[in-house]
C-alpha cells in the first residue's frame, strides 16, 4: 500500500506549523490536517500576547537585569515540582529548553524575523523563597505583532512549503483513529466536515460530510489540551486544588476539546500528568465575546487590593501577578468561584493590561504611535472599554456605593462596607511612611525597583481612599480555563512512548498535546511566556526528529 505523505501532522497550530516547516525543509512531503477552517490556522498562538521566555537577553541586560542559566534552572525547578516516577521525560525536556531559552532560542527566532517589544514583563513573582516558585528576575519578551508575529514566520514556511509542492493543507478533517500496519502506525482515518465560513474562534459547523484514511512513515500529534472541553478540565481536576468550580469562562474556543489524547491513548500512546493544569484566577467576562463563555485575563501589576468573594483579603504573597495556581487554590478553598480586585483609576491606568493579541491592537498591529500612545494619562482603550461596558466591573466615586455595586454583580450581598472599610483604611495608614509591615506594599516599592515596572507598569504607592487618585474601581474575578501541562509521554525526539516506556513506531507528538515536552516539562507550575515557547521548541524537535527517522 502506497503513503500519501511522508509525515501527517494532525493538528495546525503554532506546534504543527513548526513541525510541518521542519519536515518540509528537509524536503519531504507533509500532509497537515486540522478540523478547523483555514481561517484558525495557527490556533490558539493566534490569540495569544506573544509573550516569549528568554534568559540573559540583550533587552534584559538593557533594562539591568542580571540572568543567568544556573538562576533559571533553579526557578525552573522550585516552580515545577516535580516529585513522580514519570516526571523524568519531563524534567529532561525541561533542563533542554532552560538551555535553548539560555542560548539559541532568541537568535533562531530573529533569523525568522520575530522581535521584541524593549520592556521586560515580570510575570509569575512567586514570593516564597530563594528555591520556591516564582521568576528571580524579569524574563516575559513581548513578540512585536504578538501572538500573530509568533505564527506568521511559520505560516509563511509552510505556504511556501505548500507552493513547491511538499506541504498539503487540509483543513475540515477532524482524525478519529490511528492504525498500525507492519507494526508501525502509519494510518490515520477520520472525518471530513462541512465547509464553514466561520471567522477564527466562532464555533464551526460539525457536520460529517465524508471520510478519509491517510496513510505516512509518520505522525506528529500537535492537537493541543482539554482548555475548551469544561468537563474534561473537571474530570481531571486534582484534589490539591480544591473542588472543581461550578462556574469557569473559557480562555480558549470549544475545539480544543482535547479528544485527540484520548484517541493517541486508545492506539498505544501513554498519557501522564493529566492532573496538572494551568487556569488563571483573572478572569473576566468579554463584553464582545467570539466564542462561548470567552473570557479575557488581566495582566495585573500587583498594587489593586485582591478580596475574596465575602471582602477578605487573600493571604500573603497572593497577590496579584505572584502565584496563580496557589492563588486558584485558595480560592476553591473559599466555597466561592469569584474574586475582586479593588483599586483605583490611577492604578488601572498605568497597572491593567489585557491579554490577548485582539485587546491589545498597538502591539498586535507593531504601531510605534498607538504604543506610545500608552504614555499618556488615561486607560488603554480596550480597558476602557470594559470599564464602561464590562458585566464585571464596578466604578464609582465613594466606597459605599462601591460595596453596593459589587453586591448586586454577585447576586447577593456578600461583602459590608464597615469591614472592607476598615481593611482599606489599615492598608492605606501603611502608605504615609516609608516603613511598613503591610508586605503587598513592600513587593509593590521592591518592583518599582526594576527600571521596566518603575516607567510603564506599576503606579506609584498611593492611598485607595485618595479622592485625586479614585475613582474607585472594583472588578470581579472568575475562574478561566486555558493551558494542559500534562499529555502524552515523549522521549527528547519526540517519539511517544507507550506504558511500558518504549516508543510507539510512528508517532511522534508536540506543543500543549505533549505537555509541551515530554508530558508536562513544566511540573505543577509555569513560569510563564512557556507556553509559546514549548510549541516552539518540541515542534520543532518533533518535526526534525521525524524527518531524520524517515
Amino acid at each position: 500500500m502506497a503513503y500519501d505523505a511522508d509525515v501527517i501532522v494532525i493538528g495546525a497550530g503554532l506546534a504543527g506549523l513548526v513541525a510541518a516547516a521542519e519536515v518540509a525543509d528537509a524536503g519531504h512531503k507533509v500532509i497537515l490536517l486540522d478540523q478547523e477552517p483555514e481561517a484558525s490556522l495557527g490556533g490558539q498562538a493566534h490569540w495569544s500576547f506573544g509573550g516569549l521566555f528568554l534568559v540573559n537577553s540583550p533587552e534584559q541586560r538593557r533594562l539591568r537585569v542580571r540572568d543567568s542559566h544556573e538562576l533559571a534552572w533553579q526557578d525552573w525547578l522550585g516552580t515545577a515540582g516535580f516529585d513522580r516516577r514519570e516526571d523524568h521525560w519531563p524534567r529532561r525536556w525541561a533542563e533542554a529548553y532552560v538551555d535553548f531559552a539560555a542560548g539559541e532560542k532568541r537568535s533562531w527566532l530573529r533569523g525568522q524575523g520575530i522581535r521584541f517589544f524593549p520592556a521586560v514583563g515580570w510575570a509569575e513573582r512567586g514570593g516564597y523563597d530563594a528555591v520556591g516558585h516564582g521568576n528571580s528576575v524579569p524574563r516575559f519578551h513581548v513578540t512585536w505583532g504578538t501572538g500573530p508575529g509568533v505564527v506568521a514566520p511559520f505560516e509563511r514556511r509552510v505556504r511556501q512549503a505548500a507552493e513547491r509542492g511538499l506541504v498539503d493543507l487540509r483543513f475540515r478533517h477532524r482524525v478519529s483513529g490511528l492504525a498500525r500496519s507492519g507494526g508501525t502506525v502509519d494510518t490515520v482515518t477520520g472525518e471530513v466536515l462541512a465547509d464553514d465560513t466561520a471567522r477564527r474562534g466562532v464555533a464551526s459547523n460539525r457536520e460529517v460530510v465524508g471520510a478519509f484514511e491517510l496513510r505516512a512513515q509518520a505522525v506528529i500529534v500537535t492537537s493541543g489540551g482539554i482548555g475548551g472541553n469544561p468537563e474534561l478540565v473537571r474530570a481531571a481536576w486534582p484534589q490539591r486544588l480544591g473542588p472543581p468550580p461550578e462556574r469557569m469562562l473559557s480562555g480558549v474556543p470549544a475545539h480544543v476539546d482535547g479528544l485527540m489524547l484520548g484517541i493517541a491513548e486508545r492506539a498505544g500512546a501513554r498519557l501522564i500528568n493529566r492532573d496538572r493544569m494551568w487556569h488563571y484566577t483573572e478572569g473576566i467576562t468579554n463584553w464582545d465575546p467570539i466564542w462561548a463563555r470567552h473570557g479575557i485575563r488581566i495582566l495585573p501589576g500587583p498594587s489593586s487590593l485582591w478580596l475574596d468573594a465575602t471582602g477578605q483579603r487573600l493571604p500573603v504573597p497572593l497577590f496579584p501577578g505572584f502565584d496563580t495556581l496557589g492563588t486558584l487554590a485558595h480560592i476553591r478553598g473559599t466555597g466561592h468561584d469569584h474574586t475582586w480586585f479593588v483599586l483605583t483609576q490611577r492604578i488601572v491606568e498605568k497597572e491593567f493590561a489585557l491579554s490577548g493579541s485582539e485587546q491589545n491592537p498597538d502591539l498586535t498591529g507593531k504601531s510605534v504611535r498607538q504604543v506610545l500612545g500608552r504614555a499618556r494619562s488615561g486607560a488603554p482603550a480596550p480597558v476602557q472599554a470594559f470599564l464602561e461596558r464590562g458585566a464585571d466591573f464596578v466604578v464609582e466615586h465613594e466606597l459605599g456605593a462601591l460595596v453596593r455595586g459589587m453586591n448586586a454583580v454577585a447576586g447577593e450581598k456578600l461583602i459590608e462596607e464597615s469591614a472592607l472599610r476598615r481593611q482599606i483604611e489599615a492598608r492605606d495608614r501603611e502608605i504615609g511612611n516609608k516603613f511598613t509591615k503591610d508586605l503587598q506594599i513592600t513587593a509593590v516599592r521592591g518592583a518599582r525597583g526594576y527600571l521596566g515596572d518603575r516607567l510603564i507598569r506599576i503606579a506609584a504607592p498611593h492611598r485607595l481612599l485618595d479622592p485625586k487618585a479614585g475613582p474607585l474601581i472594583a472588578v470581579r474575578l472568575h475562574l478561566l480555563t486555558r493551558k494542559t501541562l500534562g499529555g502524552l509521554e515523549t522521549d527528547l525526539s519526540g517519539r511517544v512512548l507507550t506504558e511500558g516506556g518504549e516508543p510507539l513506531p510512528g508517532v511522534y507528538a508536540a506543543g500543549e498535546a505533549a505537555g509541551f515536552g515530554g508530558g508536562g516539562m513544566h511540573g505543577y507550575r509555569s513560569l510563564e511566556g512557556t507556553f509559546l515557547g514549548g510549541c516552539l521548541f518540541s515542534g520543532r524537535e518533533a518535526g526534525r526528529a521525524a524527518a531524520k527517522a524517515i
